[in-house]
């Protein structure tokens, strides 16, 4: 067992971390993903530094995100980050906010194992929570393995920090939690373990499966007790109903697949009351008896008696089923599908898309639509704008020669002239790489959705050509959002992007390619002026483009899917007869 000792993590034991006060400056991703991300009040009890309400704020920065602390050397730092912050002390002071509106999170970060009394602070905390509102508490787990195999060793020494904390006063369990959230009224949602490591965990249980048996503790169930460092508890007030949705997704391409899928479920599983997972459509089940269950299928292609099977299989399984679409159906007439063949449309209950032009097009056949625009989950912090003396233009895309070809002769024109001062960046798209002459320029091939942020966002400036086709003008405006929240100026065609951008303000429109020489020497001969237009964009990201902002317009319309279910099933019957016999 001496390989235990080695590997038990030491309470005091700290990677390198910068400290804000006596703790480190660090934002706890699972803590921060178990936030509801829709929230307009939070209070961060405990705040340090304010790391992790500053993470918040750079997904929801409508919210209102106030820290209370003792530290007053920590409170300094907060104090640049958090909406306001306050010294207190928890455990006997009221929070010194104005709180007329109520809170829609409290936020225990380890920080009620430090008190006394937590039943007590947290009782009288309640009195400010909203109804419906959230409890996110996350502690340390005195039932860590670690923690079992020091006693049973004949140890239980206290450190500066880590699960014997010399500052801890409670232990808790994940039981223990649960029950005391119970005890000051709040209703328990769900409870999740933060990630550990699980080898040594097994071994331990492993050496002292004899004595789980003698007991009769399954070593299975005691394994996902003793593993986990800590637990993150999250409870509420009086919830709604339980809601399940369950997603599928197409092989990623472009930031498709991350913007319409993978970040909406993150974003509604940030809600307590809502159960949100991505899987493969064969594995789609129901998870909680009771509850509405909502199956979204990222572009199926629901044809014949196979489609009608697929569909049918989710509906027998207790699915209410929605496709989830953002393209022109054109797209599929020009690979040889007949769209009055398919189902994807008809033979669904209820369809998501991300243009009210698209939700036009969709509606001939089915009216049951929702428009859920693009949107950007987190703001992160710019890295544009280092070097005065030159701007670098971003152009991702692929196969869009139709879009950029009549721009070439200008986008040469201005590269001759200037020179060094203009560098372009291009992701993808080979061909328009090779029609650039000038050695300042750069290729990077297809990437994932995460490499191609970065590289955005390493630009000042975003060239974003569309041809006026019915095609494009049905596509959405992602590359602005995505330009504008990393603060690089949109360089746009007016097809699309003239109803999303404001000119001059936001960024900047052309219509010919004459327009795009004026608007580029423009931004190349004004380069503060340039910055002035990217800070605007990224601000109107913030306002009104924020993935946070559609959360409960998203659970409100699939919990409204699910009691008219009745209604839309009689609406499919009557569109797809073949479903039901």
């Amino acid at each position: 067992m001496s390989e235990l000792i080695a590997a038990a993590p030491a309470a005091g034991a700290q990677p390198e971390i910068a400290m804000a006060g006596a703790y480190p400056d660090f934002a706890n991703p699972e803590l921060l993903a178990a936030i509801p991300l829709d929230a307009r009040t939070v209070i961060d009890v405990g705040c340090s530094g304010g790391a992790l309400g500053a993470a918040y704020l750079r997904l929801n920065p409508r919210a209102r995100v106030l820290g209370v602390d003792a530290d007053t050397t920590a409170l300094e730092l907060a104090r640049t980050r958090l909406t306001e912050v306050a010294l207190c002390d928890i455990e006997t002071d009221d929070f010194p906010f104005d709180l007329s509106g109520g809170v829609d999170v409290l936020v225990y970060g380890d920080v009620l194992e430090h008190m006394a009394d937590p039943w007590a602070v947290l009782s009288r905390h309640l009195r400010h929570l909203n109804p419906g509102g959230s409890v996110i508490v996350c502690f340390p787990n005195v039932e860590h393995w670690s923690i079992v195999y020091r006693l049973f060793t004949g140890q239980f020494d206290y450190d500066h920090h880590g699960l014997l904390d010399r500052t801890h006063l409670r232990f808790f369990t994940a039981r223990s939690m649960r029950a005391l959230l119970e005890q000051v009224g709040l209703t328990p949602c769900d409870v999740r373990s933060r990630p550990s490591d699980q080898g040594p965990a097994s071994r331990f249980v492993e050496a002292i499966t004899p004595a789980l048996a003698a007991l009769g503790i399954a070593p299975s169930e005691y394994l996902d007790r003793a593993t986990p460092v800590q637990f993150i508890w999250r409870a509420s007030r009086n919830p709604r109903e339980r809601l399940v949705v369950i997603s599928t997704m197409l092989p990623p391409q472009g930031g498709v697949s991350d913007v319409r899928v993978i970040e909406p479920a993150a974003a509604l599983a940030s809600d307590p009351t809502v159960f949100s997972a991505v899987r493969e459509e064969a594995e789609i089940a129901r998870v909680i008896d009771g509850s509405p269950h909502i199956a979204v299928l990222h572009r199926p292609l629901l044809v014949g008696d196979a489609g009608r099977a697929r569909v049918r299989a989710l509906i027998d399984r207790g699915f209410l089923v929605v496709t989830e679409f953002d393209d022109h159906p054109d797209f599929l007439a020009a690979r040889g599908i007949d769209v009055n063949d398919l189902l994807t449309f008809t033979g669904v209950h209820a369809i998501q898309t991300s243009t009210e032009p698209l939700a036009a097009t969709l509606s001939a056949w089915n009216s049951e639509i929702a428009v859920f625009p693009n949107a950007i989950r987190d703001l992160e912090p710019p890295a544009n704008f280092t070097n005065p003396d030159r701007l670098t233009m971003f152009f991702g895309a692929l196969n869009r020669e139709e879009d950029w070809g009549p721009f070439i002769p200008v986008l040469n024109e201005v590269l001759r002239a200037v020179g060094p001062r203009l560098h372009i960046h291009v992701m993808h798209d080979r061909g328009f790489f090779d029609a650039l002459e000038t050695p300042h320029k750069d290729f990077v091939p297809i990437s994932d959705y995460v490499t191609y942020r970065k590289h955005l966002s390493g630009c000042e400036i975003s060239f974003m050509p569309l041809a006026d086709t019915t095609f494009n003008r049905s596509k959405s405006d992602l590359k602005f959002i995505e330009a504008a929240a990393a603060r690089v100026i949109p360089l746009a065609s007016s097809v699309v992007y003239g109803a999303s951008l404001r000119d001059g303000e936001t960024g900047l429109l052309f219509t010919s390619p004459d327009h795009l020489r004026m608007q580029l020497l423009r931004l190349l001969a004004y380069p503060e002026a340039a910055r002035r237009l990217a800070d605007a964009a990224r601000a109107e990201i913030a306002a009104n483009r924020m993935l946070a902002y559609q959360v409960r317009a998203r659970t409100d319309w699939y919990r409204s899917l699910w009691a008219r279910r009745e209604e839309l099933d009689a609406a499919l019957r009557a569109r797809v007869p073949a479903l039901f016999m």
